[in-house]
């Protein structure tokens, strides 16, 4: 029942994500949590079959697989923990909103991953220095297993970060494209330990150190879109090209200044400088402002506020 389901919302086409999300902050958080739910279901699934399998089939590649999903499991609930507190409304304490949340969930997501390549790597040197039997053929059969359902997870969580344009979401895909990735070199390393033989048992060390090194690489890559959110970095100037587009066609707009667009957790704040005729009345002019504002937040719901600024245009 679960794995048919799950296939189901692997089959969501990217355009039905995008238009259940675009509606409103809320359900763009809500398809973000059940997203991150089924999320840690499969890894709870998966990190007891691969913890189980490399107990009993002697592979520490495989083990140090099931502590990573078991990692991804506590990541996956700070995303949500973090979409949730995003989509709480402005109150008297944030006027922003609490959207600030979600690149916060995103960074302490990369920093466990981080923390998480950095343990496995210990132990694989560990491994590698200390002789014992190699891994049981059987392990490989469930390293496919995993390998074609964290791909399938990697794919529809990164696709719903995408339509909802959460960092955190995306994130928390790399936590599955990472498993796949260490499920793959174990796969190899296992593989080769089996037609090696004796001499080769180390083999599935080597390959646990290797995934290591690239967990490691994505948990780097991965804390920089989340900095760059909190520090309130231009986000795609698709965004920004659009308003200037949708503030130029509004009648009485004479010209546009400065635009600057920034993203507060799933929503985009607006500021623009207007350029309006200077021999209006300040009542048309902040006439022509609200119309401003009323049509860019149309043109885009995710938008969430739009501060005009209105400049006299001298003959």
């Amino acid at each position: 029942m679960f794995f048919r389901k799950l296939a189901t919302m692997f089959n969501n086409s990217p355009a039905n994500v995008t238009r259940r999300s675009s509606s409103n902050k809320e359900t763009s958080s809500a398809i973000g949590v059940r997203s991150t739910l089924v999320s840690v279901a499969a890894n709870a699934i998966l990190a007891a079959i691969k913890g189980i399998a490399g107990i009993l089939g002697n592979s520490y590649a495989l083990i140090a697989d099931a502590i990573e999903s078991a990692f991804d499991i506590v990541s996956s609930l700070v995303v949500m923990g973090g979409l949730k507190i995003a989509a709480v409304p402005p109150d008297e304490d944030h006027p922003y909103g609490h959207g600030k949340a979600e690149p916060l969930a995103a960074m302490v997501v990369a920093i466990a991953l981080f923390t998480a390549a950095v343990a496995i790597a210990i132990e694989s040197i560990r491994e590698i220095e200390t002789p014992h039997h190699a891994p049981a053929a059987f392990t490989l059969i469930v390293l496919v297993g995993v390998i074609i359902v964290k791909e399938g997870l990697f794919r529809f969580v990164f696709r719903v970060g995408q339509a909802v344009e959460s960092t955190a979401l995306k994130v928390d895909a790399w936590h599955h494209r990472s498993d796949a990735l260490t499920s793959a070199a174990a796969f190899v390393g296992i593989s080769i330990a089996l037609i090696g033989g004796a001499g080769y048992e180390s083999a599935d060390d080597w390959a646990a150190l290797f995934a290591a090194c690239v967990i490691l690489f994505n948990a780097c890559r991965l804390i920089l879109p989340a900095i760059n959110e909190i520090m309130d970095a231009a986000p795609n100037p698709a965004i920004r090209d659009e308003a200037r587009r949708v503030a130029s066609g509004v009648a009485g707009v004479v010209a546009l200044e400065k635009c600057i667009v920034r993203k507060m957790g799933l929503e985009y704040y607006v500021d623009f400088h207007v350029v309006v005729d200077g021999s209006i009345s300040v009542h048309d002019g902040h006439d022509i402002a609200h119309r401003v504002k009323d049509a860019i937040r149309q043109s885009n719901p995710r938008i969430s506020d739009v501060l005009i600024h209105i400049e006299p245009h001298d003959h």
